[in-house]
């Protein structure tokens, strides 16, 4: 039970942190889309949510391509600063912000989209500065749809497993999230601390859907 629930503080740990990196830059990316109109805008998206469809495993073989201690980042950051990211929790960040961040981007942008341009337009009339109007205006009405890309992003964070697997390894109690657990206990035969964590699994996941239901009301409930 005690491994159990350091597993499940540590993908808490990861899914808040990886979720709060996914809300600011899907929200200035998913703008950027919404609203940019400049050369090679498809292109960037389609890099963007590229995450969405590609292996998970894939996307941890580049993440250490990139972040490793023979990586362009990961050696500056050894170098310059003594940090090594592979194989830490902070790995494990990253590998699941990755992950989850196509679907705060898609939320985001939709919602951006679905924000009437005149309304912002009027606003730069009255004299409102750009980032006055996107604080003022365009996020207080599209921030339904980028709450469900949250609750949706943290969701999958919580389940992410095999670029965490790839690039944090397996290590319990500082690595080891539920879903990697869940993997090494029904490796090692484990039945019962399988079937545990499954259910705490589930529960979770149970709640933030429950949540995203209750603070996403939907259209009929706003218009009452």
């Amino acid at each position: 039970m005690d491994a159990a629930l350091i597993a499940l503080g540590l993908s808490l740990k990861v899914a808040l942190w990886a979720t709060l990196i996914d809300l600011v830059l899907g929200v200035c990316f998913g703008y950027l889309l919404a609203r940019g109109r400049f050369p090679g805008r498809d292109v960037l998206d389609a890099l963007l949510t590229l995450p969405m469809v590609m292996p998970p495993t894939v996307l941890g073989y580049y993440l250490l391509v990139l972040i490793g201690r023979n990586g362009p980042i990961g050696h500056w950051l050894q170098q310059h600063f003594g940090i090594n990211l592979i194989f830490t929790w902070q790995g494990a960040v990253i590998a699941a912000a990755v992950v989850a961040f196509p679907l705060v981007l898609k939320g985001a942008r939709s919602a951006f989209e679905a924000v009437d341009v005149q309304l912002e337009q009027a606003a730069r009339v009255l004299g409102v500065p750009p980032l006055g109007v996107f604080l003022r205006v365009s996020l207080p009405l599209a921030w339904r749809g980028v709450l469900a890309g949250t609750l949706l992003a943290f969701a999958r964070s919580m389940g992410e497993f095999g670029a965490t697997l790839m690039v944090a390894g397996s290590i319990p109690g500082k690595t080891q999230t539920l879903s990697i657990a869940v993997y090494e206990a029904v490796q090692a035969g484990q039945d019962d601390t399988a079937n545990l964590l499954v259910i705490i699994t589930s529960l979770t996941c149970v709640v933030v859907l429950v949540a995203a239901n209750r603070l996403v009301p939907n259209r009929a409930q706003g218009a009452a």
